[in-house]
């Protein structure tokens, strides 16, 4: 059966619509928020619509001038029409590089520069905003503008529209094919490489995990719209045929009316959304009462978070599904919780490395396997691996042993062969075995917490970075008694959740929050102040 829905050994995007469109016909896709350069087409589209969308995107890319092996950024305000200009791109041989709208215009200057000369796509917004300043005609071939709005530095995509549809152009699988950025936790992006190949080793296995919910449940996502992963979820529920919702904002004012009316069966957005989410729990209308699966990954969940979630759900045995991985090497491990075990899961867990895909070894500072159960940095074998980091071949190259690539994560196989995280290698601090496990146990025991990142002070005590829902004053009394038996921290610092410097995935960006308390910039909210 999946050697019907997967072919050949790659994964073309600018064909996933139009494939998937043929084979399973008008299945409806609801969105949040109308196509910023089609407005005209509202919000319920199918399978149908969407291949159309990105055939005439892929016209007029090509009548204006981008050709086959040419880069092409993607920088525009958040929008589901980020990833078809993506696949418009694909369809005609072009290598589609999608950059997070969240990515200050002082990156991407800086990545623009290591693109040498791309295409870009963008919108008036952009550049009246984070690219003013950004010698965006010097840095690129020429910029295209997206939306409806018009600007005087760009050549409207809207202008475009009747230009003749052309028939697909296929790249060899080994060509590249898409070029993605990580996630920035450590500072300026860096820029990796995927083929048609590698993208498909990243698909299969998550292919095969999805095969209970084929074509059976309606999929909510609400995910970076420019990480390979939504283009995976997308890859491996459209080839199912099921109904999707797309989202683009993850606040759950916005998101609980659209669960209400089209009752999801899957969703899947970041972990700490699904932190967020945990205010639909009740929710009017009980938004989550129709979801049998939650997926997640990018990073390790709460445990707090898995056992109200699935407490939210009236289906039979809801499970949360859980991939660790990394954007170089795509999944590594899954995992899933059912209502019982989540009452003793512990948060470190992040499952099997994926048999018949993925290895993983873990290893001490001299590079050797050190035995099961003991903490050491984590290396992978993986198929799905991108082929470098653009302008930065060296830097990929010093994390290779051999075929062994170096996560920069810590932890720990257990017996059993389960994989267990503490920490990223650069968030270490010597007076804590892992700051995420400390993390767990303090969003367990207090619910109003919404966030806690524990970062290393310039004289290297643990300082845990607090944010409450509502940015509700902390009560200091219960986080007294919450860190009664846990390593010794210093007074907690409480900022607002809105002012936390986050990832295009939402992640925290850790090193950025330590920078910014060390130069005192971080807006900490005064307890003596009440919070509006």
């Amino acid at each position: 059966m999946l050697q019907k829905l997967l072919p050949e050994p790659a994964f073309f995007l600018g064909l996933l619509f139009e494939k998937a469109a043929a084979r399973h016909g008008g299945v409806p896709v609801t969105l949040d928020r109308p196509l910023d350069t089609f407005p005209e087409r509202g919000t319920n589209l199918t399978y149908v619509d969407l291949a159309d969308v990105i055939d005439d995107l892929a016209a007029r890319l090509w009548a204006a001038g981008v050709r086959p092996t040419e880069r092409i950024a993607v920088y525009k305000s958040a929008n589901f029409d980020i990833s078809l200009t993506v696949c418009a791109a694909a369809r005609i041989g072009a290598v589609p590089v999608p950059l997070s709208p969240a990515l200050s215009g002082e990156i991407i200057n800086e990545l623009l520069h290591r693109l040498d000369r791309p295409w870009l796509v963008t919108d008036a917004d952009k550049l009246d905003g984070d690219l003013r300043g950004v010698d965006v005609t010097g840095l690129t071939s020429g910029v295209l503008l997206a939306g409806t709005r018009p600007h005087e530095a760009g050549r409207s995509l809207v202008d475009l529209a009747g230009a003749p549809r052309r028939a697909p152009v296929r790249m060899h699988p080994t060509q590249p094919a898409l070029i993605t950025h990580t996630s920035g936790t450590t500072g300026v992006s860096k820029l990796m490489v995927h083929t048609a190949q590698t993208l498909f080793h990243r698909l299969l296995p998550q292919q095969v995990i999805a095969w209970p919910v084929r074509g059976k449940e309606r999929v909510a996502l609400c995910m970076s719209f420019v990480h390979s992963r939504f283009f995976h979820s997308l890859g491996v529920f459209v080839n199912y045929g099921n109904p999707m919702d797309i989202l683009v904002d993850p606040d759950p004012d916005s998101v609980g009316p659209i669960f209400t009316r089209t009752r999801p069966g899957l969703v899947e957005t970041h972990p700490n959304n699904f932190i967020q989410w945990e205010d639909l729990v009740d929710a009017p209308g009980s938004p989550l009462a129709s979801v049998r699966y939650y997926s997640t990954t990018f990073d390790a969940i709460h445990p707090r978070t898995i056992q109200r979630l699935l407490g939210a759900s009236r289906r039979k045995s809801p499970l949360m599904v859980q991939l660790y991985g990394q954007s170089e090497t795509g999944p590594i491990s899954g995992w899933w919780y059912t209502t019982k075990s989540a009452q003793t899961t512990d948060g470190r867990c992040v499952g099997i490395p994926l048999p018949g895909f993925i290895r993983v070894r873990v290893v001490g500072p001299d590079g050797k396997p050190v035995r099961r159960g003991r903490i050491g940095h984590l290396e992978v074998r993986s198929r799905g691996r991108v082929l470098t980091y653009l302008g930065e071949d060296e830097r990929y190259r010093s994390q290779l042993t051999g075929s062994w690539w170096r996560l920069g994560d810590m932890g720990y196989l257990n017996r059993w062969g389960l994989l267990f995280l503490t920490d990223r290698d650069i968030d270490k601090i010597d007076s804590v075995d892992s700051n995420l496990e400390v993390e767990d146990v303090l969003l367990s025991r207090l619910e109003e917490l919404l966030e806690i990142v524990i970062v290393a002070s310039p004289s290297g005590e643990p300082v845990p970075v607090v944010a409450t829902r509502r940015d509700a004053p902390l009560d200091m009394d219960r986080w007294k008694e919450a860190v009664r038996d846990l390593p010794p921290l210093t007074e907690p610092v409480q900022v607002r959740f809105t002012d936390l410097p986050r990832t295009s995935t939402w992640k925290v960006q850790r090193v950025q929050i330590r920078r910014m308390f060390e130069e005192g910039t971080l807006p900490v909210i005064n307890r003596e102040t009440p919070v509006d």
